[in-house]
C-alpha cells in the first residue's frame, strides 16, 4: 500500500527557500492553518519557541496548487550545509525524449535562466554533447545541488 509523504529541506532561511522553489517547481506558499493570519501565529501557539522561528512570517512550506505533488516542508536548522546532497531534485521542464533535443535545450536553458534570477546559481555543464540528454546542474540560494532537466 502506498502512504502520502512530504519532502523535508534542512535549511537556515525557510522563507527564503519556500519562496525560491515555489517559484522552480510552479508550487505555491502554502497557507497558513485556518484561523491563523501566519505560520509564526500558529507555530507559536502550539508551542514552538520565538528563538527557534526565525525573521518572518515562518512560510516554511509549499504546496503543488493542483494536490498532485508532496508538500515540501523546509525546516530551520542551526547548521550550515558542508557536503554534497544524498538527495536532489530533477526539475522536470524539457519534456522527455519524445520532444526534439534542440528544443529541450531551449526549455532547459530557459527555465534555468528564470531561476538564476530568483537567486540559484548556474553550474558549469557535465555532458558531452553527443548524448542525447540534456541538463543544467544548479545551487539553490542555500547551496542545494538541484538539475533542471
Amino acid at each position: 500500500m502506498a502512504v502520502g509523504f512530504q519532502v523535508a529541506v534542512d535549511c537556515a532561511e525557510p522563507d527564503r527557500l519556500a519562496r525560491f522553489w515555489a517559484e522552480a517547481l510552479g508550487y505555491q506558499v502554502e497557507d497558513p492553518p485556518a484561523g491563523f493570519d501566519t505560520w509564526r501565529a500558529y507555530w507559536l501557539s502550539i508551542g514552538v519557541p520565538e528563538d527557534e522561528l526565525g525573521e518572518g512570517d515562518c512560510s516554511d512550506s509549499i504546496v503543488d496548487p493542483n494536490g498532485a505533488g508532496p508538500r515540501i516542508w523546509f525546516q530551520q536548522v542551526p547548521e550550515r550545509k558542508s557536503i554534497k546532497n544524498r538527495l536532489h531534485f530533477d526539475v522536470l521542464v524539457g519534456g522527455g525524449r519524445v520532444v526534439p533535443l534542440a528544443t529541450r535545450r531551449e526549455r532547459v536553458d530557459a527555465w534555468a535562466d528564470r531561476l538564476v534570477a530568483a537567486g540559484a546559481t548556474r553550474l558549469p555543464a557535465r555532458e558531452p554533447e553527443e548524448i542525447d540528454h540534456y541538463f543544467v546542474a544548479m545551487l539553490d540560494p542555500e547551496g542545494n545541488e538541484f538539475d533542471v532537466v
